[in-house]
């Protein structure tokens, strides 16, 4: 079971649930170390300070913020301990929303939310009004010494709290967006559409796997053990098709191939 990374309680309306949070998610990449190529000497790094040119030890580092003048704001532990975040711990619930009104561009990182002690009973009364009311709680709450916006949802028997970006962390994408004087017919539309059905299906996440990681992995077992990779065959060289109606048309031609192809596959 993994470690809890916060303790605290959801604050849902007078009633409180206690909760411990752990995250949701873990990176599976692949870490390498920066190393000297003639002898795989590890390279290390000095914290050293350009004024003085001294080592500065990580634990006398302190968080400094530089002003538009230069001038550099010193702030230690005791600066962030006091500032006055009633969200430190707990969970404030602020608001319901219909679950899928929140645009997902805004979510950052999720976490799984565990009833703690006595919190079992009001944590299911919680999980249980908002499947059955189809709403998520938006809340707020402090982690890392910095508070966030969050949503929180039933998904099977558990709460999900996705943390949230603020309304200004997130970009204008209007600079994205094509001229508005592009326009496509609708024999184009209808074939694209006729792509969407070729592929549409549910959703299996375990059927998909990281290509680049497993390559990634086969090169360094294989320099490991000196062994050569086997080669991969070439990719045929698509021809090039400028109208798109045509290209559509194979596009759903060789989506049905490879979807005949995968189902012969799983009956095997």
């Amino acid at each position: 079971m993994p470690r809890s990374i916060w303790k605290g309680a959801i604050s849902f309306g007078l009633v409180t649930i206690p909760v411990k949070l752990f995250s949701a998610t873990e990176e599976k990449d692949i870490s390498f170390r920066q190393v000297h190529p003639e002898d795989g000497g590890r390279i290390k790094y000095k914290r050293v300070c350009e004024n003085c040119g001294n080592e500065i030890p990580y634990a006398e580092i302190a968080k400094g913020y530089e002003m538009a003048d230069g001038r550099m704001v010193i702030l230690e532990k005791e600066d962030f301990d006091s500032l006055p975040l009633a969200t430190t711990k707990s969970v404030e619930v602020v608001q319901f929303v219909a679950e899928d009104e929140v645009d997902p561009t805004y979510f950052d990182k999720t976490y799984f939310l565990q009833a703690d002690g006595p919190g079992v009973k009001p944590y299911v009364l919680l999980r249980d009004a908002l499947s059955k009311s189809g709403q998520s709680a938006v809340v707020k709450v402090a982690l890392r010494s910095r508070e966030a916006l969050a949503l929180l949802r039933p998904k099977d028997s558990v709460l999900l709290m996705h943390t949230m970006l603020w309304p200004d962390e997130l970009r204008d994408g209007s600079f994205a967006a094509p001229p508005a004087d592009v326009r496509v017919s609708d024999a184009e539309v209808t074939m694209a559409q006729s792509f969407i059905d070729a592929l549409a299906g549910d959703f299996n996440p375990e059927e998909y796997t990281d290509a680049y990681r497993e390559a990634l992995e086969a090169l360094v077992h294989s320099k490991a053990e000196g062994v050569p990779l086997p080669e991969e065959p070439e990719a045929p060289k698509e021809a090039e098709v400028v109208d798109l109606v045509a290209a559509l048309r194979a596009s759903v031609e060789a989506a049905k191939k490879r979807r005949d192809q995968a189902e012969k596959a799983k009956a095997m």
